[in-house]
């Protein structure tokens, strides 16, 4: 793990590049990375996270610059942006049953090819995918998700990399630590290496690539 500067973190990030961005309706959300990726102006991007927030706020920033041209998500009905810049065809949107995302994501961390879900069978959702009928019921396979980069944010970080999440900022955050070449990491507070206890540990520090350095 290598401590950088958000500058040096977003650098990192080529131009079309696959992102996983954790957080519920910007709740737990990198707000430092995005503001940079905004910045640095990333075009391009094929984004994953469970929502498009709103505009102004968490991933919603992307999308009010135009960066973003896919989106895996569960919802967009908040941001009006996004569904505008959906139905003008200028991003592709695959909208994705919220446990089956997570599932999903947990499977690309796990090394998993994919789970087996009954969400979607008789729907559009199963349309163009394999489905495969265990003791006599039938389950839509549902490949793992994956991405070059997870964008986490942590309550608790200390100078290892170990990770501590606040309540409901936790969310999405874990397994897509879980599920990415790059892990870059904003925290609230970065303590010294045993101020975390081992039993509270979340996200282990061989996980972390990067750390965004605060103040």
């Amino acid at each position: 793990m290598k401590v950088v500067s958000v500058e040096e973190a977003v650098a990192m990030i080529p131009a079309g590049a696959s992102v996983m961005v954790g957080g519920f309706m910007g709740v737990g959300t990198p707000e430092r990375l995005l503001d940079e990726i905004v910045r640095q102006k990333k075009t391009g991007l094929s984004l994953i996270c469970n929502d498009a927030a709103t505009p102004g706020k968490g991933v919603g920033k992307l999308f009010d610059a135009a960066l973003v041209s896919r989106l895996t998500a569960t919802h967009i009905g908040l941001n009006a942006k996004a569904q505008q810049q959906m139905l003008a065809s200028t991003i592709a949107v695959d909208l994705i049953p919220q446990g089956t995302f997570a599932e999903r994501i947990r499977a690309g961390g796990c090394g998993l090819g994919g789970v087996l879900t009954s969400t979607g069978v008789g729907t559009l959702v199963a349309e163009g995918k394999r489905q495969i009928e265990v003791e006599g019921k039938p389950y839509v396979l549902e490949t793992a998700l994956r991405a070059q980069f997870a964008l986490v944010h942590a309550f608790l970080a200390d100078y290892l990399g170990n990770l501590t999440y606040a309540l409901t900022a936790r969310n999405f955050n874990p397994i897509m630590a879980m599920a990415a070449d790059t892990v870059i990491v904003t925290a609230e507070n970065i303590v010294p290496v045993g101020v975390i206890a081992p039993d509270h540990v979340v996200t282990p520090a061989p996980l972390v690539d990067y750390l965004i350095a605060n103040g």
